[in-house]
């Protein structure tokens, strides 16, 4: 019999083998799909323009100042906020000539009775532009991407000082533009709004009322995309600004819960399975897809918002939708809510040449292509439930048809309890109900739908059923 000698390293080497062959080979270790980019989508991308960016950030910024309370001052003017919101239908109207008539573009014009920073009854308008869905089985669902038009200086109420608000919140209005100005020339079976909305600064007024007529009018609204300060600030000598990574803020704990809810999320351990938080690993699994080969990705940031801070999200979490904050890697304090003016040699004022526009036209695409992708994709699995009755080591869901017909199977994904992002699917085929060999007790699972072409649903995490 022949003898083997082996020596230290590879014994070293064989234990590190073996335990990966065999992790390959267990039910956890099914990578996630890489699924091809849809070619559309990819031409979308290619279309945003950061010249076309900088264009729309310093026209707003022309209007002098667009402060909420400004509205009193006529358009004809050239400045205040009803100039710009002119402005902003005007650009939406012809996004839509251009496109042979695809946008309907809409105005939400109400009256802000006083409150804690709206001294007087104060008109407010809120633009918008809205895609109607090609498919009729799916033009109900609806995609939606915002930014704020209105500014602010120093002073909370100064309606006619100089507020240029290049940065908060040109720049996330120009994102929501530009989306419009290039997925305006393709067709999606999902409905695509985009909404640009003021009175944000004086207490969220805007989003607060567009996201309630919503509610009331029973939109069915999968995904909101509020952008809020995302010009990547590009002070001379900022040495700590990241212009590879933009701020996703998602809700952990919805903000309607009510006290069974409550109760549901704290049995199963769901703090971190909110739909907005569902919304934020789409978006990074999305923006890996497509912005991979440009260096730019998401930082998903499980809060709310920034520390003890607010944005328009929060109207339509409110109201039970799903939606996120896209906002820069680091703020400056000096550019932001200040009087333009110089002290002690440090230039304050919020002015268009501290933004980055090419970091503001990759936030443009990273909205661009989530957008586009959540409209191209089938509706999410209804609820999905996990069977509870038996205890058993193996986890069986069942889950209702996504409807609209988009669906040709779907897809069962899970993490470790302590994993922020999912970490392995399984595809089942196009059925309602598939069993695995994996204990509920060791991670969280999923749902979603896929379709012919690759396109995926939000995840949905499933209730347990007795």
């Amino acid at each position: 019999m022949p003898k083997f000698h082996t020596s230290l390293a590879e014994v070293a080497f064989l234990m590190l083998t073996f335990p990966l062959a065999f992790a390959q080979s267990s039910p956890n270790s099914n990578p996630l799909p890489n699924p091809l980019p849809d070619p559309q989508i990819e031409a979308a991308l290619r279309d945003v323009s950061a010249d076309r960016i900088e264009q729309t950030i310093v026209t707003l910024v022309s209007f002098y100042t667009r402060h909420t309370l400004s509205s009193d001052m006529p358009a004809s003017s050239g400045k205040g906020a009803n100039a710009a919101a002119e402005w902003i239908k005007s650009q939406f109207e012809a996004y839509s000539k251009a496109c042979g008539g695809c946008l309907e573009v809409k105005t939400d014009e109400f009256i802000q009775e006083p409150a804690s920073r709206i001294p007087k009854p104060t008109k407010i308008t809120n633009v918008y532009a809205v895609l109607r869905g090609a498919d009729s089985a799916n033009a109900g669902r609806i995609v939606l991407v915002s930014g704020h038009y209105d500014s602010r200086n120093s002073e909370t109420n100064d309606a006619a000082g100089q507020s240029p608000g290049a940065n908060d919140d040109a720049s996330g209005t120009a994102v929501s533009m530009e989306c419009a100005r290039v997925l305006s020339k393709h067709r999606f079976p999902v409905t695509i709004i985009f909404l640009t909305v003021a009175g944000e600064e004086q207490g969220l007024n805007g989003s607060a009322h567009f996201a309630k007529m919503a509610k009331a009018q029973g939109w069915n609204i999968e995904a909101v995309l509020n952008n809020d300060i995302v010009g990547g600030d590009r002070t001379p000598g900022d040495a700590l600004q990241n212009p590879h990574e933009v701020r996703v803020f998602a809700e952990g704990i919805p903000a309607p819960a009510d006290e069974k809810q409550m109760k549901t999320i704290r049995a199963l351990g769901g703090e971190s399975d909110s739909p907005s938080r569902e919304l934020a690993r789409y978006i990074a699994l999305t923006s890996q897809q497509y912005l991979a080969g440009n260096a730019f990705q998401p930082l998903v940031i499980f809060r709310p918002d920034r520390f003890l801070r607010g944005g328009d999200q929060t109207s339509f979490n409110q109201q039970g939708y799903a939606a996120v904050r896209f906002t820069e890697y680091r703020e400056n304090y000096n550019h932001q809510h200040q009087n333009v003016r110089t002290e002690n040699g440090i230039e304050y004022g919020d002015l268009p040449k501290f933004v980055d526009y090419a970091y503001t036209s990759n936030v443009a695409r990273l909205n661009a292509v989530v957008l586009a992708s959540l409209a191209s994709a089938p509706a999410p699995p209804g609820t999905v439930r996990i069977l509870t009755k038996e205890l058993q080591n193996d986890s069986t869901l069942v889950w209702d048809a996504s409807p609209g017909g988009l669906a040709t199977g779907y897809e069962v994904v899970w993490r470790d309890t302590a994993a922020s992002q999912w970490q392995h699917a399984q595809a089942v085929g196009n059925v309602t109900k598939a069993t695995l060999p994996i204990s509920k007790d060791n991670v969280i699972f999923a749902v979603q739908a896929v379709d012919a072409k690759g396109h995926r649903s939000l995840a949905v995490v499933p209730v347990p059923e007795r």
